[in-house]
């Protein structure tokens, strides 16, 4: 999480939410969840949506990164995981909130708990995938997994945004986590409608 936010919260007296934990991640189904999303990687996109996706949030993601390559994979990655074919989709908006508060979209972050990369996922899921520990560094497996848990945990949580948050960060039945990320997500909103069928004009 950002440093200024942590002193903001404690400034005004509100709990700081904790990175996510390993007993939250480690949770037995998750990893056929994670596996299916790995072993799955190809990305499919309309056209027209992406054009639209990458126009809005490729100014606003300038400010924070300044590589012109690495905005455009974490766009990439971002749409194509939430719009997963086969998969409940996910609001773009919401994973580009919950990047921000956890990593400020730095690849490279490490919370005290030792979650990593974008999404702070937890080290030991590369190692249970047959993977390699510092892929968690890389833009598309950092994000393929963090998807993958946050659709598993509003599954579980019947799509409750708030509690599925909670989960994600290893502080079920807390609110500073969740209302934090709400309140980001209205920052990245503009783009969540993305993917759904178009609604045909009215007849005149």
């Amino acid at each position: 999480m950002r440093p200024f936010l942590v002193v903001a919260l404690a400034a005004l007296g509100v709990g700081v939410p904790q990175a996510a934990r390993a007993d939250q991640q480690r949770d037995p189904q998750l990893q056929s969840v994670v596996a299916k999303a790995i072993a799955e990687a190809q990305c499919f996109t309309d056209q027209y949506d992406s054009a639209v996706w990458y126009t809005l949030m490729e100014p606003r993601l300038r400010r924070i990164i300044r590589e012109k390559d690495e905005r455009l994979d974490i766009l990439k990655q971002v749409y194509c995981e939430t719009h997963r074919p086969g998969e409940a989709r996910l609001p773009p908006g919401l994973v580009m909130a919950l990047i921000d508060v956890e990593s400020r979209f730095d690849r490279w972050a490490v919370s005290p708990a030792g979650a990593v990369g974008l999404m702070q996922v937890m080290p030991f899921w590369p190692e249970r995938l047959g993977m390699r520990r510092y892929e968690l560094i890389h833009v598309a497996p950092n994000i393929r997994m963090g998807c993958a848990i946050l659709r598993f945990y509003l599954g579980y949580e019947r799509n409750d945004v708030r509690k599925a948050l909670a989960r994600y960060n290893g502080s079920p039945g807390r609110r500073d986590y969740p209302d934090l990320i709400i309140s980001e997500w209205t920052r990245w909103r503009g783009a969540d409608d993305l993917g759904f069928p178009k609604t045909p004009p009215a007849p005149r």
